[in-house]
């Protein structure tokens, strides 16, 4: 099977070619990416207009790309996937269509994915992570617990209340006068600081249940660097208090991000009883790439005996193999689309529709309602 994967969904314009062999795990053929960053940094976040404009002039050349550097044409194909959302529907018409006209003129199946579950699928490209298995999606624009127990089977246990870990992030390393994105600019200068220099809030920290919340937290940070920037006269801070900040602040969300799961994978938390064990935690979106994320999950995870599962940095963030690989996934199932599904710019995760109804889909479907 050879998929072609195209992701517009935000700010990266992408396409991939996955294969996979009849016996073997999953290779990447080719992952082109045209990253928007430069386009947007002056702005400290995404602008969707110009999200979308730059989508319609380098898509052609992208897909252009992932199919030279693959070695294969579009009618030796087996299927072309697009992220059909959620996202910024500006940039989703425009992969979903191009995927259509490719699909349609080459006679070849077309996958509406969501973004989501190609995050949540990645791992399983390498073979790293079997069903079920517990999920953390961090990114900037989600931040997510839940299980996942097949293609398209997935009990949302835990989400934000307020805002996405990553623009938790950009708004944080923006107070402090950091570059965009603000997730590696964060990592990058707390390396060089005390993260027990400034004893931010930890929302909802100790207390039952699998939600997030990070906007206390983001009003922290301002209160104090604004107060620190007072004490100097109002002007900007200096390096190594920039340091400290950046790192009491990232400690600070990872501490968030762990307690949170800790209470999803605790003995009798909402996974007890499960007639199969989860395998892992799997954790993907951007803010997966960030190391000390990274290392504290993994000590949450090794307390309950899981192993952490992250795709490499370069899979972490919105890229057309992780597009590819659901779309590879589907299609072995059978589950194709039409070619006039539309996009969508709110697409839940547990909203996805599964596997076709079968004695082992049955069985596992079963089990997750009655642990429910």
């Amino acid at each position: 099977m050879r998929v072609l994967g195209i992701e517009t969904s935000c700010d990266e314009t992408a396409a991939a070619v996955v294969h996979l062999p009849p016996e073997g795990r999953g290779r990447i053929l080719s992952n082109v990416i045209h990253s928007q960053i430069e386009d947007h940094r002056a702005y400290g976040g995404v602008v969707p207009e110009i999200a979308a404009r730059a989508h319609v002039e380098k898509l052609p050349q992208v897909v252009a790309e992932a199919l030279r550097s693959a070695g294969v044409e579009p009618a030796g194909l087996d299927g072309i996937a697009a992220t059909a959302g959620p996202g910024l529907i500006g940039g989703l018409h425009v992969g979903v269509t191009f995927a259509k006209a490719l699909a349609g003129a080459h006679g070849r199946p077309f996958m509406a994915v969501n973004h989501l579950e190609a995050h949540a699928l990645t791992p399983r490209l390498a073979g790293q992570a079997a069903f079920p298995f517990v999920l953390l999606l961090v990114s900037g624009g989600h931040c997510l617990l839940a299980l996942a127990e097949d293609v398209g089977t997935y009990r949302l246990l835990g989400t934000t209340i307020d805002d996405a870990v990553g623009e938790a992030f950009d708004k944080g390393a923006r107070v402090l006068g950091l570059s965009y994105p603000g997730g590696p600019a964060i990592e990058a200068a707390a390396l060089a600081g005390n993260p027990k220099a400034h004893p931010f809030p930890r929302p909802l920290a100790g207390r039952p249940g699998c939600d997030f919340s990070f906007s206390g937290l983001k009003a922290a940070v301002k209160r104090t660097a604004d107060g620190l920037a007072q004490q100097v006269g109002g002007g900007p801070l200096p390096s190594d208090t920039v340091a400290d900040l950046a790192a009491s602040y990232q400690e600070a969300i990872a501490d968030c991000l762990a307690d949170r799961v800790g209470n999803a994978l605790a003995p009798h938390g909402p996974l007890a009883g499960l007639a199969v064990p989860v395998s892992a935690l799997v954790v993907s979106g951007g803010v997966a790439a960030n190391g000390v994320v990274r290392a504290r999950l993994e000590a949450v995870a090794g307390r309950a005996g899981l192993p952490l599962v992250a795709p490499p940095p370069a899979l972490c963030t919105d890229n057309g193999a992780m597009v590819a690989w659901a779309g590879l996934e589907r299609l072995r199932l059978g589950l194709t689309d039409p070619l006039d599904v539309p996009a969508r710019p709110r697409w839940p995760l547990d909203e996805i529709a599964g596997p076709p109804p079968g004695p082992s889909a049955g069985a596992k479907k079963e089990s997750l309602v009655s642990t429910g």
